[in-house]
């Protein structure tokens, strides 16, 4: 259905808008019919609403049209509309042409990402501000200034796919988990179950706090990464979740929190620059838990525990891929990253040179939990584990920090120096 007329007798496209008024959205069918006619030319608007004039003649003001109401010479040259005859709009009401402005708003426009081969920009502008990716961004405007406005710094071309998985990887933390398992473990097992999840939560705490922060820096042009970043932060707002009620499950009580830990963490939240604080987090920490978080699947005494820590698994291997390649990337654009890298390391382990390390009793409750019972024999074994998953950790740190260029022994070196409460 249309409400436009073909033409005046003299030619001008007609849009009629019957009983619609400007507080109804009759200015989108003027709009429509102005961009369609070439410049210096103008439409007639009729209508049989009394107050037409009066809301056009404010539209117009608006947009920077020229209006001209009908008078005796338009009577006298024949400016009347062919349809006039029982039509509800009768004669043309005004007769409206584009204006400098609205031909002129757009002229500086520019689209946001649009000269880059994949639209994805190397240094968006502050102008573009919270404009889409491949939106026609009008000149003028605020600038909003982000701190990671560089392609170099945040990207990674396995962005969107990381996200599209991300975004399908989600669980629910009511319905994944056997909560309602029965089961019942030895009080001192039990004990450090609580302990390790303790340390979790704490340690996760931190995983969430340092996206959330780095979310707010990045400049939306590059989308993907503000998405994984937020599914990041929350995974571990998730993490937080579980590990927190499997540590209440049974015993009501949580376990303790060192001096040390909380020191080790700091660091990571004293980090500012966006590449070093993933690959603290990300490459190094989060990379070590992947193994720990393996043991404890493998040692879990019951069957909440296990798939608490299959699940955060799941999710930590995805945040470690995506730090790896945005490092990966930089690092090809970036000779001084490496360099870089290596002295937020060594400046780290300054900075926790006379902190304790890991908890004691996490230490003991990874022992526990793998020996499973009370022998010598057992707990012999289980400080092996423990032993054997120190190697498993410095194993995988050294075989990412060489995926990210460095050398076999400056991998080890740096390895060495990374935190001894894993995170």
């Amino acid at each position: 259905m249309t409400w436009e007329h073909p033409t005046t007798s003299d030619g001008s496209p007609v849009v009629d808008l019957q009983d619609l008024g400007f507080d109804e959205g009759a200015h989108l069918l003027v709009g429509r019919a102005l961009a369609r006619v070439p410049p210096g030319e103008e439409i007639a608007v009729m209508g049989c609403r009394p107050d037409l004039t009066t809301g056009l003649a404010a539209w117009c003001r608006s947009e920077g049209c020229e209006v001209r109401f009908p008078g005796p010479s338009d009577a006298r040259d024949g400016r009347r509309s062919d349809a006039q005859g029982g039509r509800p709009g009768g004669a043309p009401r005004a007769w409206v042409r584009p204006g400098r402005r609205v031909a002129d708003r757009w002229s500086g426009a520019e689209r946001a990402g649009g000269a880059a081969p994949d639209g994805v920009a190397a240094r968006p502008p502050a102008h573009w501000g919270l404009a889409a990716r491949g939106a026609l961004v009008e000149a003028g405007g605020p600038e909003t200034a982000f701190d990671f406005a560089d392609r170099d710094v945040v990207w990674s071309e396995l962005a969107p796919s990381l996200y599209a998985h991300a975004a399908a990887a989600q669980w629910d933390p009511a319905t994944a988990i056997p909560w309602d398992s029965p089961f019942t473990l030895p009080d001192a097992v039990e004990q450090a179950v609580v302990q390790i999840m303790t340390y979790l939560v704490e340690n996760e705490q931190a995983a969430l706090i340092i996206p959330a922060r780095l979310l707010a820096r990045v400049h939306p042009h590059f989308r993907e990464v503000l998405q994984l970043l937020a599914v990041q932060a929350a995974d571990e707002a998730r993490h937080v979740e579980v590990f927190t009620r499997r540590a209440l499950l049974k015993s009501g009580r949580m376990g303790t929190s060192s001096v040390g830990g909380r020191a080790s963490l700091t660091t990571l939240l004293a980090e500012p620059d966006y590449s070093l604080a993933s690959f603290l987090l990300s490459v190094l920490g989060e990379g070590s838990f992947l193994s720990l978080l393996a043991f404890l699947d493998r040692h879990a005494p019951d069957p909440v525990t296990r798939r608490v820590v299959q699940l955060a698994r799941q999710d930590e291997a995805r945040h470690v891929a995506f730090g790896i390649a945005h490092l990966a990337h930089q690092a090809t654009v970036d000779p001084g990253l490496r360099h870089r890298l290596r002295a937020a390391v060594e400046r780290r382990h300054d900075a926790l040179a006379d902190t304790a390390g890991l908890n004691q009793d996490v230490t003991d409750a990874l022992i526990v939990m793998a020996a499973g019972e009370w022998t010598p024999r057992a707990i012999a074994r289980g400080h092996r584990e423990v032993l054997r998953l120190q190697a498993q950790m410095d194993e995988g740190r050294q075989r990412r920090l060489v995926h990210l260029g460095f050398p076999h022994h400056e991998a080890a070196d740096l390895s060495a120096l990374h935190t001894r409460n894993f995170m």
